[in-house]
Formats: structure tokens, sequence, C-alpha cells
């Protein structure tokens, strides 16, 4: 069984206790939204357990209550000796860039995002390539050829998502029109599962009947409504299927998990660099299991896994917004 310190409760916002800490083994800092947020911060909360379960390994965690606690929780953990100290989330970027250099014998992993540290790894990965996938799938399940996206913070790591859904959409559907909207410009965008249901309601009044989520616990709100109003939706992250059993068309699997557990199996032996993780490396996919076996028919899914191997070959390109900040496909 793992034994796992929190240094961070609701309450304890400013006072870690470094004592309270083990002297050694790895670390894991969720970002805002709670490691149960059924998506990114729960899947690398997954990784951490798998990692613990099979070896019996014990590791820290600190759960944010807000931005301000990122260069605390790191400093703290580093202090105290953990090694790695992986921590989930764009966010920490700057910060990490900062407190690296003070801490050279502690090792980083930070994912999300690139941080040029000699003892840094940076682990990305290709999240257009399966949402591509994914938009396949919403382009051939969709009866009125009006599909949606809902982003959770305005910035290019979910364009990126955005894009590929809307590539994949109309390569399955040339004429499919896709409604994309993004929750907010704040961290907050990331837990508002109402904000998440009003955009989905806004998007099914114009026709869109799959919508796809990828704004971590504010997409809780998206798959609920898509639920409620009897059309599909498409969960992010981890395998959120079976969150609405037959209502989740699938999940575009990013595999945190993979990341986290590989960092905590490395130990101190991490090579630090950049790591990117896309389809060839099963860093991405689609979801398919006994909650939406129904959902997807053999032919759906042929054409997505004969796509998949396309893009691996190279021989379908899918455009990263990342690259030059535009996209291919027109959203509305």
């Amino acid at each position: 069984m793992s034994l796992m310190k929190s240094l961070l409760g609701a309450a304890a916002a400013t006072a870690l206790s470094v004592t309270a800490v083990l002297a050694d083994g790895p670390a894991l800092v969720f970002d805002l939204g709670g490691k149960f947020d059924r998506s990114f911060n729960e899947a690398a909360f997954n990784g951490a357990q798998r990692w613990a379960e099979e070896t019996g390994g014990e590791y820290r965690e600190i759960e944010l209550q807000s931005d301000a606690q990122r260069e605390q929780a790191l400093r703290r953990l580093a202090e105290a000796g953990s090694n790695p100290v992986v921590m989930a989330g764009f966010a920490f970027g700057s910060v990490l860039d900062t407190i690296a250099p003070d801490y050279p014998e502690t090792t980083f992993v930070i994912i999300d995002s690139v941080v040029d540290q000699p003892n840094v790894q940076s682990i990305i990965f290709q999240e257009h390539e399966g949402s591509f996938l994914v938009g396949m799938l919403a382009g051939m399940a969709s009866e009125t050829g009006v599909v949606g996206f809902v982003g959770g913070m305005d910035i290019p790591l979910i364009s990126r998502f955005g894009c590929g859904y809307a590539q994949g959409v109309v390569a399955a559907n040339p004429d499919a029109t896709v409604i994309a909207n993004m929750t907010g410009t704040t961290p907050a965008a990331w837990n508002d599962p109402v904000r998440g249901g009003e955009l989905t309601r806004g998007q099914i009044a114009q026709g869109a009947d799959v919508v796809y989520a990828a704004a971590g616990g504010t997409g809780v709100g998206v798959l609920q409504t898509a639920a409620d109003e009897g059309i599909l939706s498409i969960g992010v992250d981890s395998n959120q299927n079976g969150i609405h059993p037959g209502q989740v068309l699938t999940s575009m699997l990013k595999r945190v998990d993979v990341a986290v557990y590989n960092a905590f199996t490395a130990g101190d032996e991490i090579e630090t660099g950049v790591t990117v993780l896309g389809l060839a490396e099963d860093g991405v996919g689609y979801a398919l299991d006994e909650n939406n076996a129904e959902l997807i028919t053999p032919e759906m899914q042929e054409a997505v896994d004969a796509a998949r191997e396309q893009i691996i070959a190279g021989e379908i390109v899918v455009h990263n917004f990342s690259d030059d900040g535009t996209c291919p496909v027109a959203m509305q």
C-alpha cells in the first residue's frame, strides 16, 4: 500500500511542514482543479498510484489551492529531498525555470511545457494527433453535420486540441461545421462545470449533436449536459467513457499517467531534455471499451485505425496549431 504525504490541505495555503515529508522518493504536484478532476490531474494521479501499487514505493503529493503556491510547493519538495519532482501542467513553467537552478541535485519533470534547464525533463504531447482521430469519429457519428468543441483556458495548447479535432471532423465529413468555444482566460477555466454546461447548451442550440471537451474539470459539465440533452460527447485525457455510458462517443486519451509512471520508475536516472509523445509512442489515442462499443461501428473503427497508421507513417500530416498559431479548418 502506498504511503502518500499530502503537503497542502485546503486550509494549509502557506504552512508547509518540511518535517512532515519523507526524506527521499518521488513527488507529484497537481495543477488547480485537484487530483480527482476525472481528467488531466486524475490521469497523473493514476500513474503515480500504478507505480506505488507495483513497487510498494512511497511518494509525496501536493494539491494546489492557488497559483501562489506553485513556487512554495516545488521548493519545499526539493528541500525535503524528493526526487524526481513531477508537476502536471504548463502553468508551472515560469516558476520552474526560476527555481530549478537553485536545486541542481533535484530532477524536475514538467508535463505540457518546455523548460530549458539541465535538471529538467519536459514532456509534451501531440494532442492534435489524438484529437484528429476523435474528430473523425465525431464527423462520422454526427447526424446533423454540426459538432462542437469546448476548450478550457484560451491558450495555444488547447487550440491545438481544437484544431486537430476540426481537421479530423472534416476529413470524415467535408461538409461538417465545427463550433468552438473557450471557457475563459484564467486558470479558473479548468474548473467551471457550470460554464461548460452553458457553452454546451449554446452549441446544441446551433445544431451540434457531438461535443468534444478539452477543459479539465469544466469538461464534466460538458459531458453531463450532453447526456441530459440526449447528444453525444467526447471526453479527454483520462478515459471518461464510463461517466455516462452509452452517451460518451469516445475519449481522447492523453497518457499523462504513463508520463508520471515512467518518471517515478526512472527515479534519478531520468533523461533530461524534451520528450515528445504522440501516436507513434502511444502517448495519445482514443478509448474503446464496453461503455462505447455500441457507438463505434466496425467501419468507424477501421477508418480511424487506418488514419492512425497513416499519421504515424507521415501520409497524413495533422497541422499543429502551436507551430504558427493558425488552423487550416475554420471554426465558428
